[in-house]
């Protein structure tokens, strides 16, 4: 089973990982762009995350990325001084969504009672032992004790692992007359019979009697190694002193006769009872897998262990019932298809998109903006503004670069007034010019002369399905120039081998000019029938589309009709 949270490698390596606030007990907010991460994407998360924290204190906002950053978004990144998002691989509910993490821990050593009574004070049926070092060596339950005494009932009690006198003076609550604290090991008798009636009670055993002196000298004298008198009765001095002279402990129980035999076996250490074949798992374990597990152990619950295999928490079948889901924001997307692994187990919190509304479906009513804008991170601006906010420095110009990114300068078909009037908003607050930042962005993100041809159709697609069912996939780079071209066939290659192994009726790449203000769409797939949805003559495999930027506006509406 895979860890779900994983650091961004490469030009964020040293940067510290984020963490989910100070109060672990606060379940965090999970705020996410889409699969393939773009740079809109990325510093939507980045700055919905910071308001929303801004605004609720209650709650952690965290932001996270669905893949690999591309080098415009890194670019970004670098110029703001941020570390990238955590990665998410998925939001399915983990054994540590749901793990008990105040539960009670005894060591090997511990007496069986301090296990019981950790056992009826936490309501649970089992109780983690560990070692000297905090390792789990095993696990001591409720069924182990009712075994056990079920056993005792039918025999005479032993101490089958060694047990110290101090121990069983702890557990009776009662009062060392005499003696060390030696190791006891033999059988537990409770001599209540005629002084000539034959017994077993034999050297090293332990003995529990009544206020009669004549048969505690007896025992004594028989080579036992610890005498128990009950009902808190007084040995005599001259008892205590022929204790002293045969090497034999002496304690006074405040209980009867039969309770204080019955408790002494309780005195054995834990690791007497102790299940070494324990149920476990790890804090990012996949909680069906862990629930599996758990139904079909006589144990019923599972130990969480950290890497060094410490106990940090406990997930028991009350944890099963009805467990509270992950939640999440979803920015710049509500395609099921672009959104997180496991976003059907997940509780939406909130959706702030500014494409078309999407497949993802919610169980109960959530707080939707789909509005068109050029930028998800146009919307998150707005958002700040209104409520009297202003983004700190290092995320206002990730949310510049990211408004400049989708909307290529503000060049964009999908720009709107709002774009325009947010880019003027942000270059005040950082005091730069919006247009030479963002020619040195997308200079710095479009040199992709080594990235391989696999990488490239990867970087930033998106997945469509038509009405009647043709699903296909548009991915889009942006470059200054048109040399990209040059590698037009290894291109078209990798775009053949992806359709193929994605199953789609297309995959198409949107290769972008910014300074051309043109794409050029490299097609594996039907190019004739995408060449007629633009009422375009494909030149081979590759189709020009001069004027076209915007993938959401000007690519995918008209193969969602054709296709």
């Amino acid at each position: 089973m895979s860890s779900t949270l994983k650091p961004q490698t490469g030009a964020q390596d040293d940067a510290t990982e984020p963490s989910v606030g100070d109060n672990p007990a606060v379940r965090p907010v999970y705020v996410t762009g889409h699969k393939n991460p773009d740079t809109d994407s990325i510093g939507a998360a980045i700055g919905y995350a910071e308001l929303k924290q801004r605004l609720d204190d209650e709650n952690d906002y965290v932001p996270v990325r669905l893949g690999e950053l591309n080098p415009q978004t890194t670019w970004v990144l670098e110029q703001a001084g941020l570390p990238a998002p955590e990665l998410l691989d998925h939001v399915m509910l983990r054994a540590s969504d749901v793990m008990a993490t105040d539960f009670p821990l005894i060591s090997e050593d511990d007496p069986v009672r301090e296990a019981g009574l950790a056992m009826r004070r936490s309501d649970i049926d089992l109780v983690p032992v560990t070692n000297a070092d905090g390792v789990l060596s095993g696990v001591v339950t409720t069924s182990a004790l009712a075994r056990r005494y079920i056993r005792e009932s039918r025999q005479s009690s032993k101490l089958r692992e060694a047990t110290y006198v101090h121990a069983v003076a702890a557990v009776l609550e009662g009062e060392l007359v005499t003696g060390d604290d030696r190791q006891l090991s033999g059988r537990v008798w409770v001599h209540s019979m005629d002084l000539d009636s034959p017994t077993g009670i034999s050297q090293g055993d332990v003995v529990v009697i009544g206020n009669r002196p004549d048969a505690q000298r007896r025992v004594i004298e028989r080579g036992i190694s610890l005498l128990v008198v009950s009902n808190n009765a007084k040995p005599d001095a001259d008892v205590v002193a022929f204790a002293e002279e045969h090497g034999v402990a002496v304690i006074v129980s405040p209980l009867d006769t039969y309770v204080s035999a019955r408790m002494i076996t309780l005195a054995a250490p834990s690791r007497e009872l102790m299940e070494s074949e324990e149920l476990i798992a790890a804090p990012d374990d996949l909680l069906s897998e862990v629930a599996e597990q758990i139904k079909e152990s006589h144990q019923g619950s599972a130990v969480v262990v950290d890497d060094h295999n410490h106990p940090v928490g406990l997930v028991t079948r009350a944890e099963l019932v009805e467990p509270v889901r992950r939640r999440v924001i979803l920015v710049d997307h509500a395609e099921q298809a672009q959104a997180v692994e496991g976003i059907e187990q997940a509780e939406i919190v909130e959706i702030l998109d500014h494409h078309h509304i999407g497949s993802i479906e919610t169980n109960v009513p959530v707080r939707a903006t789909f509005d068109p804008v050029g930028s998800t991170a146009t919307l998150v601006v707005e958002r700040f503004r209104d409520n009297g906010e202003t983004p700190s420095p290092a995320t206002a110009k990730v949310l510049l670069a990211a408004v400049l990114s989708d909307t290529v300068i503000l060049n964009s078909p999908t720009t709107t007034e709002r774009d325009e009037e947010v880019v003027h908003y942000l270059e005040q607050v950082l005091s730069l010019d919006a247009r030479g930042f963002g020619e040195e962005m997308f200079k710095a993100g479009g040199d992709v002369a080594d990235t391989p041809a696999e990488d490239l159709i990867r970087r930033d697609a998106k997945d469509f399905q038509s009405s009647n069912g043709q699903a296909f996939t548009v991915a889009q780079i942006e470059v200054v120039g048109a040399s990209l071209l040059d590698r037009e066939a290894e291109l078209l290659e990798a775009l053949a081998t992806a359709r193929e192994a994605k199953g789609v009726h297309v995959y198409a790449l949107m290769v972008t000019d910014i300074l051309e203000a043109g794409t050029n769409l490299l097609v594996a797939g039907d190019a004739n029938a995408v060449g007629r949805a633009f009422g375009v003559e494909p030149n081979g495999n590759t189709i020009p589309l001069p004027g076209v930027m915007s993938r959401k506006k000007q690519v995918a509406p008209p193969l969602l009709a054709a296709l």
